[in-house]
């Protein structure tokens, strides 16, 4: 059968994507429908197929939208740009009422407009009652003190109401409850044992495609919840040498480790239209190699849309050229990182949001992260044009006199 050009123009609607505050287009937006995923091209133009009845659009350095597609009409769909500026609430601190409404305060006196919430942090721990855990064994092993609420989402709505950003971070291959489930997917030592980190936590196997599917099983429960973002964090092999994998511990097997769980995540996580993001090390910045964990930062942009790297001065142990004690000038750390890190991939500053530290140094002087610290962090995080910053403070505790005004 042959279709003239008229008959499938008729089959399809065409639209454009655009700022909403300067109206310019917004080039390779992402666009999700019933008929799968496609991107708007450089103008921002893009066709849909003609029975599509909504289409749902996002794009670094905005917010995500879902749109009703009219049919005979073309689209014009207009995105609302946002950079978001956060704080992190462990399991912990977000089930507990006085830290959660701390760090809710803080959007009325500071810039924070959006939080990180632990939806499965270093131990393990949800903040709720998670099917996906419940499922393959691991709740069974958090203990007696683990932190959950019954209504977890009503929790999230009233944050949403607030008009704030949720990032639910995940915690991926460091997962000590899941490897007492299932010791057959964990990382072993060189005699075979598993394996315990220095805080005796077990990690699970980078390679094993039955831990991948379990927590893009855990992010798609974040979705559903209606976060904005997931964040994936330690999605890496673990710094140490010596220990044993289900596949030889190769540079390239590592970094195909990585990326291949990154992009099942997305696959997955595309009906959601969530963005997807992860946390790397500082030094990924500048390391041409994958620092032995899999993390080169060459081989993230495809499956990401947002790169985090974890700049805390306190991290940076070996210092930079020319900079041998970080804590004493912040703003270059994260300056000469972010810059180190566009120039390597061509990305533009959008693509990446840091982490920066709220918290005292324990590598070099003990020293507070005071208002002039962490002001000089955030400063080089906008001077780079980067997607906002997040700030991270273990113990969920923010002060509002030393964040920028």
């Amino acid at each position: 059968m042959i279709f003239s050009a008229s008959a499938v123009a008729a089959q399809t609607i065409s639209g454009v994507v655009v700022d909403a505050e300067n109206h310019e287009p917004v080039p390779h937006a992402i666009m999700t429908d019933a008929q799968g995923v496609r991107r708007a091209d450089e103008a921002g133009r893009f066709s849909l197929d003609a029975g599509a009845a909504t289409v749902a659009v996002r794009a670094p350095g905005y917010l995500r939208t879902t749109v009703a597609v009219t049919p005979d009409a073309p689209l014009k769909i207009a995105l609302t740009p946002f950079r978001p500026r956060a704080v992190y609430l462990s399991a912990y601190g977000v089930t507990n009422a006085t830290l959660r409404d701390a760090a809710v305060e803080l959007t009325e006196r500071t810039p924070i407009n959006a939080l990180v919430i632990d939806m499965k942090g270093d131990r393990g721990m949800t903040p709720y009652q998670s099917a996906a855990r419940d499922a393959i064994g691991a709740s069974a092993h958090l203990g007696d003190h683990a932190p959950s609420v019954r209504d977890f989402q009503a929790i999230v709505d009233a944050l949403h109401r607030r008009h704030l950003y949720l990032i639910a971070r995940i915690v991926v291959f460091k997962d000590d409850p899941l490897a007492q489930a299932h010791p057959e997917w964990t990382v072993r030592d060189a005699a075979g044992r598993p394996w315990r980190d220095r805080e005796n936590l077990q990690w699970m196997d980078p390679f094993s495609q039955d831990v991948w599917r379990h927590n893009i099983d855990v992010a798609q429960e974040a979705a559903r919840a209606g976060f904005d973002e997931i964040q994936f964090d330690y999605v890496r092999f673990p710094d140490a040498s010596g220990l044993q994998f289900s596949q030889p511990n190769t540079r390239a097997n590592r970094t195909g480790a990585i990326v291949g769980f990154l992009d099942a995540a997305r696959t997955r996580l595309a009906p959601y239209n969530v963005f997807v993001a992860a946390d790397i090390f500082g030094y990924v910045c500048w390391n041409l190699d994958d620092t032995a964990i899999g993390q080169e930062l060459d081989t993230l942009s495809a499956p990401l849309d947002y790169i985090s790297p974890m700049l805390y001065p306190s991290g940076f142990t070996w210092g930079l050229p020319g900079c041998t004690n970080p804590v004493a000038d912040p703003e270059q750390i994260v300056r000469r990182s972010l810059h180190e890190a566009k120039l390597r991939t061509g990305l533009p500053g959008v693509r990446f949001r840091p982490w920066l530290q709220a918290f005292r140094d324990y590598a070099f002087d003990r020293r507070e992260f005071d208002a002039t610290a962490i002001r000089a962090q955030t400063k080089a995080a906008d001077d780079a044009g980067t997607d906002g910053w997040m700030l991270w403070n273990p113990r969920n505790r923010y002060d509002a006199a030393d964040l920028p005004r």
